[in-house]
């Protein structure tokens, strides 16, 4: 994503957004974790901190950004709450550290732990 101003212009990686959804994400009451799925068989995999984005995917549209992340959840836990903590943080987040409007996030819930 790139912004022009009158001193220049700032380009924004792909990454960056993921990082930031991904670390707004897991900081969310009732979150285990950012999923990834493995497309070959099916299988669910709980991601470690270092590979979180690979459960979020950024795209661009008209100057803003649409977020869709994979997430992990609780067991027990309110999920539609969850989602909507998700929602508000990354939307959060994501404006204040880039000045981007984000369009929407959507929150993919690929599985549940139980402890």
């Amino acid at each position: 994503m790139t912004i022009q101003n009158e001193k220049g212009s700032i380009e924004i990686s792909n990454e960056v957004f993921t990082v930031i959804s991904g670390h707004a994400a897991t900081n969310c009451f009732g979150v285990k974790g950012m999923a990834f799925r493995n497309m070959k068989d099916g299988i669910v995999s709980l991601l470690k901190r270092e590979n979180m984005s690979k459960g979020v995917k950024a795209t661009f549209e008209d100057g803003q950004v649409s977020i869709e992340i994979h997430i992990i959840v609780e067991h027990g836990v309110n999920i539609s709450t969850v989602c909507q903590s998700i929602m508000t943080e990354i939307r959060y987040n994501v404006e204040r550290l880039t000045r981007i409007p984000v369009k929407n996030v959507n929150v993919c819930v690929d599985s549940i732990m139980v402890d």
